[in-house]
């Protein structure tokens, strides 16, 4: 079983994970780890923060000779920017973030203590740990990936910077939908036997995990609410060459909690940013007295560094699934259970 934490805060001096649960004799190349955490921090639209940051990770543990030896990953991102300590109180939350439900929860009279944790920054970890986990799918030639689809409901890429620049200029933010893509899955991950092993709840619940993500479907998702049963459900074929197979994957590659073979398929709804140039309304903490909300550095629009982040956390729980199927310590040994199930499935 897969499995991790992370600790951290924004302006913190680092942002800190262990991943355990990684197989004995993966080969880790730290190189594309960096890559992942630099698409992260693309995008049109991002922050002032990305040009100050470029992440790298440090794996101070787990590995000999960079292959993994079946310890837990201990993995390291430095801040740039850590100046907590010189951080302003803040005591006029931002309307959509975690500002005043974390004083409330909590107790305290500073928000900065809880912007701090609740920042996406903590996203940067997690899409060191997604690294690796697509290093492992890669054994078994599953790749996952991502594609913003629609940023304040325009479509094309020319259209989705013009309404960013938009932003921008009326110092406002946006938000927007995205597709995750998981290739090469096999039929047979997760299950329906108990609610929390369906693999469709553990990736829902680890795409809405993500700061801003307020909506997930699986397939056509919402579509299937006016569709006849008969337009809906992907029929069922086989061939000696292909084993079972279906032409239309409306399912989104899950049925009964179960992978069934196809694309896994995933849109998501990302909110647009809580702070905003020209603050919304909002009431200081001391005083109850009506303010204007705080205004903390912030994109304007981070739906496609988002995507990044969702790919790392749908390659977390494919892992996951995968190794609890198929078990193992042993990298080697998880490949012969892997093709033996494999080579069943397609007789």
């Amino acid at each position: 079983m897969l499995r991790y934490l992370t600790a951290g805060e924004s302006h913190g001096k680092v942002l800190l994970a262990i991943l355990e649960g990684l197989p004995s004799g993966l080969r880790v190349q730290k190189e594309k780890i960096d890559a992942e955490l630099a698409r992260r921090q693309s995008g049109y639209g991002r922050g002032a923060r990305m040009q100050l940051e470029k992440d790298k990770v440090e794996i101070i543990s787990g590995l000999h000779k960079n292959i993994t030896i079946g310890s837990p990953l201990g993995l390291l991102i430095e801040n740039k920017d850590f100046s907590i300590e010189a951080q302003a109180r803040v005591t006029n939350p931002r309307p959509g973030h975690a500002d005043l439900t974390g004083v409330l929860k909590y107790g305290f009279d500073d928000a900065r203590d809880v912007l701090e944790r609740a920042s996406a920054r903590e996203t940067a970890i997690r899409v060191a740990i997604g690294a690796l986990c697509k290093i492992l799918l890669a054994e078994f030639t599953i790749s996952i990936r991502s594609k913003v689809l629609n940023i304040g409901g325009k479509t094309t890429l020319s259209a989705m910077q013009k309404i960013i620049d938009q932003a921008i200029e009326e110092k406002d933010t946006l938000g927007g939908i995205f597709a995750v893509v998981a290739q090469g899955v096999p039929a047979g991950l997760g299950s329906y036997v108990q609610p929390d092993r369906r693999l469709n709840v553990r990736l829902a619940q680890a795409v809405i995990s993500i700061p801003g993500i307020k909506a997930v479907e699986f397939g056509l998702g919402f579509a299937y609410a006016d569709k006849f049963g008969s337009r809906a459900h992907d029929a069922i074929y086989f061939s000696k060459d292909k084993g079972y197979y279906r032409k239309t994957n409306n399912a989104g590659g899950i049925e009964g909690g179960i992978s069934n073979g196809e694309d896994i398929t995933l849109h998501c709804c990302m909110k647009p940013i809580a702070t905003l140039g020209k603050p919304l309304s909002s009431v200081d903490i001391r005083t109850k007295k009506a303010v204007c909300a705080s205004i903390q550095r912030a994109d304007i629009c981070a739906v496609e560094a988002a995507g990044v982040v969702a790919e790392a956390m749908v390659a977390f729980e494919i892992a996951n699934a995968l190794l609890e199927k198929f078990g193992g310590d042993c990298l080697k040994d998880i490949k012969q259970a892997f093709c033996a199930y494999l080579k069943r499935i397609s007789q």
